[in-house]
């Protein structure tokens, strides 16, 4: 299995048989507003996608979207689902998304709503686990969405966690199924008001010292309300001793993972 990440919460799942892009935020530089009032009011995404991904976007086979209502165009703006609506891929997603994906004239494969519970996907299956996008007030704001477990036979498991902070609920998850490979948002994304919606740094390496397997970090230098730095994050990595379960892969990096050795392999553009 290899991870290609491409921007923010954007990357693709790349197996045997399929390439699984998931949330699609495909727009230009600034093309998006402003997440923050302080700051400059800086318009998002902050950077470009990385050169030379549109060869691996032309083997993308199915999408996969965490949630995308109450304006998250950070994991499906216009530009993904206008992508995904041309070339009519099959897009998995929660029932609760499917009717506003379906107005946006997706091929949408809803899951059922049973969270926790395997359903088949590709050639293994996949489960939900729930998210919590903020507390208080900001959380009662948001769209909370899931996060995806997907398991393939001769592959690595890997734990999509999606937009959520470090809750007990998730702690438990992972401690009970233990995926080889976690990706987590650790950008510590947080507005004008309110607390953190996403996990920072700190929450990122804690996770890593609950789980056996490999930590990816991503959510991060993307977005005007992240303050979260990849340099900052390699430090906490480095000082709880969990650098080498943990990686922060640049945009338009590739991690290579297999079931034998679930460490990473970092791959040059040209290989992978």
């Amino acid at each position: 299995m290899k991870i290609h990440q491409l921007r923010n919460a954007t990357l693709v799942l790349e197996y045997r048989q399929a390439r699984v892009l998931v949330d699609p935020m495909l727009a230009p530089r600034g093309a998006l507003p402003p997440l923050r009032l302080g700051g400059g009011r800086l318009r998002n995404p902050l950077v470009d996608l990385p050169a030379g991904h549109e060869p691996l976007l032309d083997q993308v086979t199915h999408g996969l979207i965490t949630h995308c209502q109450k304006g998250h165009f950070d994991h499906l703006d216009r530009a993904g689902a206008r992508w995904l609506r041309e070339r009519q891929l099959p897009v998995v997603c929660t029932p609760h998304d499917a009717p506003h994906l379906r107005r946006k004239g997706l091929n949408v494969v809803p899951l059922p709503a049973d969270h926790g519970h395997p359903s088949p996907f590709l050639d293994g299956q996949i489960r939900t686990q729930r998210c919590l996008h903020g507390r208080g007030l900001i959380g009662r704001l948001m769209e909370h969405g899931v996060g995806y477990l997907i398991e393939m036979p001769g592959e690595p498991s890997v734990y999509l966690a999606g937009d959520t902070l470090l809750t007990d609920e998730i702690r438990a998850f992972v401690a009970r199924q233990q995926p080889d490979v976690c990706v987590v948002p650790a950008g510590g994304a947080r507005f004008d008001l309110g607390g953190e919606v996403i996990m920072d740094g700190a929450a990122a390496v804690e996770l890593a010292t609950l789980v056996r397997g490999h930590v990816v970090a991503n959510h991060l230098e993307a977005l005007s309300h992240c303050p979260q730095t990849r340099a900052g994050l390699a430090a906490e990595a480095a000082r709880a001793g969990v650098a080498d379960r943990l990686s922060i892969p640049d945009d338009g990096e590739c991690l290579a993972f297999t079931v034998e050795a679930p460490e990473t392999v970092v791959l040059p553009a040209a290989v992978a």
